[in-house]
């Protein structure tokens, strides 16, 4: 396979819309190695806006409401914030 053969992806456009607030919980999971401990990740992303149902929020706000000291993986990490935070739609700008 040539070079060229590989930047011949599908294009997908992504649209025009309003902006969501803030950073998908998983880009933010993802940047983080496991095991790791609560204070790690206030250290590292305590400051960095997520994207939940009720409007973007600080992580370290989040996180104070979570009993957890240390996270194994990631889906106890994604676990424990979502505990917090629910799911749903997120709101965009415009909401």
């Amino acid at each position: 396979m040539s070079d060229d053969e590989e930047t011949e992806a599908p294009v997908i456009e992504l649209g025009e819309g309003a902006e969501v607030a803030g950073a998908p919980l998983a880009r933010v999971s993802h940047r983080l190695h496991y095991g790791i401990e609560h204070s790690e990740v206030l250290r590292r992303e305590g400051d960095t806006v997520i994207r939940t149902p009720d409007g973007p929020r600080e992580l370290g706000d989040v996180l104070d409401a979570v009993d957890a000291t240390y996270f194994q993986t990631r889906n106890a990490f994604e676990a424990a914030v979502r505990g917090v935070i629910g799911t749903g739609p997120v709101p965009t700008a415009e909401d």
